[in-house]
């Protein structure tokens, strides 16, 4: 993705300087077509023009140059070039799939050697050391490029060339929508897109002038059917913010804006696939391709690069296109029960975001400020963060204990982070985090907040976005000791939880190794019996437990749900307890795999601690491990005791 501003200086070069081209006769595309050779003078001048030199050399280049970088930053960088030029030399074909290997590959080779001799070389020699052993081991590298890596990525893209030939001759190219669309939504469609069908279609493209291949993943037609079926048949937050999709993904060029249509509602895939087989066989039959890629993916980009015989195919194909996926689409949300699809496209929007492994930039329009849009509501430092729930007794507690430890450990110690019922705050929050599901709710308790929100209060990958938020709003972090005063709220009120207060709230008979229940719901009944057991306590605060499960889930990730009442139910609370269901063969929690249950009743803040401790806990596999290993209640207490809050 860095990259793509380079490809696309390059499909603009293509289209206006080749042969076929606009301008073809500048010079820039191809030397021997040029206004110089036939002028005099530099006849003699015979560069090859830049697209053959680009195509080639820079742009496999630049994508092993960024691969080697996400790894080891500059150094591995530098390494992942020299390898990619390896499989550049070594075959005669674009090598965007042979730079996707070396690039990634030489950063973390790199960064593997350099720590053999870590800390162990004399001053005066880091620089020396350092250069050779990139200088020996990129030359190591390219070499394997250019003979074991070269003829293997040239045999796939053979077989690949092969393979689309087959297609094509039995007119069964459409047939590629089965693989390419669920490749899309799966965040594959830049690889599928660059690595395999651009250098295909460049060699095709060389030949004729243009090729269908730029267009089977690239096409926005399906995409903006699928938005359209929602913006008339859709309900609720989809609903709303489809148009807003629809302009973002169709001439923004945009695609994983619709990736969380699709991930709410799986089924929807057929219609992308419907849309992506019709747009393609419309190409077929009009025989219509782009000269180069068009990236990103816009409608603008596609007739940028249309060469004049193909303006009719192209249009049609994203009017039958779009018309079919928004047809198939439009049937689908049509027998869909339910009243709103709020819940499922946040839910879908965080697993995309987990998917591609950072923030989306554009998931803000889809889910307001639940996603992205709040976080940038605060302005200035931030000093205080409340991670908020629905009873400020459990999820929060958690969340706030593992957000905590991360800020810390990057520095920022003068920033405190305490947890909240959404009942409870005012708008003079800097930061506010929260599950997806309560986001409206929670920003309209502190609207001035940055907003960031989860569904895995445990590893969510939000927490790092927050800590590179503190590093952009108050420098780099700080290693001073906060005052009394600070620690006090940033450990949320609570005292260290010790074995005795383990032993006090979390009794042997609410401890039980091998629960029995089948589902979510008898796991949530299982562990409110046994607080209702040891008094803590009434039916009506369980009854809520389950309540308090169909707004918003306590899963917490790591094989951890930690159920709960709501806010309304506290009255229920006779003191203070906690619960442990332990399932061997574990459970499935709306989707996600459970193996601890720990209920939870809250009626001040001394259960603060230990939840602190549980957090601690389920973030240390070797933690875990004991607790999945224990034979006895006392070994459960003793694991939850001995780790410090």
């Amino acid at each position: 993705m860095p990259n793509i501003g380079a490809f696309i200086a390059w499909g603009f070069i293509t289209s206006l300087f080749i042969k076929v081209g606009w301008l073809p006769l500048m010079g820039i595309g191809t030397a021997d077509n040029s206004w110089v050779a036939r002028l005099g003078g530099w006849g003699e001048f015979d560069g090859g023009g830049i697209v053959g030199p680009m195509i080639t050399y820079l742009l496999p280049i630049l994508i092993g140059y960024t691969g080697g970088y996400n790894l080891y930053k500059m150094r591995g960088g530098v390494v992942g070039a020299i390898a990619t030029m390896g499989v550049i030399a070594g075959t005669d074909i674009p090598m965007f799939m042979g730079a996707m290997i070396m690039g990634p590959l030489g950063g973390w080779s790199m960064k593997k050697i350099d720590r053999l001799w870590d800390g162990k070389i004399k001053p005066g020699f880091e620089m020396l050391v350092n250069n050779f052993a990139a200088g020996i081991w990129g030359m190591i590298l390219a070499i394997l490029g250019f003979f074991v890596m070269s003829p293997v990525v040239k045999w796939i893209a053979s077989q690949l060339e092969h393979m689309i030939d087959f297609l094509v001759s039995n007119n069964i190219l459409p047939l590629t929508s089965i693989i390419i669309e669920p490749a899309k939504v799966l965040f594959l469609n830049n690889a599928l897109n660059h690595g395999v069908l651009t250098p295909l279609g460049t060699n095709e493209a060389k030949e004729s002038g243009k090729s269908i291949l730029f267009l089977l993943e690239a096409n926005p037609a399906a995409g903006l059917g699928l938005l359209l079926a929602y913006m008339f048949f859709g309900k609720g937050m989809a609903k709303a913010s489809a148009s807003g999709a629809a302009i973002i993904h169709f001439f923004g060029g945009i695609h994983e804006i619709y990736f969380p249509y699709v991930l709410a509602k799986p089924k929807l895939i057929l219609a992308m696939m419907a849309g992506g087989a019709t747009q393609i066989a419309t190409n077929l039959a009009f025989g219509s391709g782009l000269r180069a890629p068009a990236a990103p993916g816009s409608i603008i980009a596609v007739y940028s690069q249309t060469p004049p015989g193909s303006f009719l195919g192209v249009t049609a194909s994203v009017i039958l296109g779009a018309a079919a996926s928004f047809i198939v689409a439009a049937v689908l949300l049509r027998l869909e029960k339910g009243d709103d699809d709020e819940g499922d496209l946040t839910a879908a929007t965080a697993s995309m975001e987990a998917m591609k492994g950072k923030k989306s930039s554009v998931a803000g329009a889809l889910t307001g400020a639940g996603a992205a849009a709040g976080a940038a509501a605060h302005a200035g430092p931030v000093r205080n963060i409340v991670f908020a729930c629905d009873a400020g007794m459990g999820s929060s507690a958690m969340g706030a204990s593992v957000l905590r430890r991360k800020i810390q450990d990057a520095g920022f110690r003068d920033v405190t982070v305490v947890n909240k019922a959404i009942s409870n705050l005012t708008d003079d929050v800097d930061l506010l985090v929260t599950h997806q599901d309560l986001a409206n709710r929670a920003h309209a308790g502190a609207p001035s907040a940055a907003l960031y929100t989860v569904d895995n209060f445990m590893g969510s990958p939000v927490y790092d976005q927050i800590v590179e938020h503190l590093k952009e709003s108050n420098g780099s972090g700080s290693d001073a000791v906060p005052p009394a005063a600070t620690a006090a709220a940033a450990a949320g009120g609570a005292a260290t939880a010790t074995a005795t207060r383990s032993a006090t709230l979390l009794a042997t008979d609410s401890i039980v190794l091998d629960g029995t229940a089948a589902d979510r719901d008898g796991a949530i009944s299982e562990a409110g019996a046994l607080l209702l057991a040891s008094g803590a306590v009434d039916q009506a605060y369980v009854d809520s437990m389950h309540e308090r499960e169909k707004s918003v889930s306590t899963y917490m990730g790591n094989l951890l749900a930690i159920p709960h009442g709501t806010n309304e139910a506290k009255g229920g609370i006779h003191h203070s307890a906690l619960s442990f269901v332990r399932y061997p063969d574990g459970i499935e929690w709306k989707g996600k795999p459970v193996k601890f249950v720990v209920g939870v009743a809250g009626a001040g803040d001394d259960h603060l601690g230990i939840l602190a401790n549980l957090a601690k806990v389920f973030l240390d596999k070797a933690q875990v491990a004991r607790l999945e290993a224990a034979t006895s209640a006392e070994e459960v207490q003793a694991v939850l005791g001995e780790v410090e809050a």
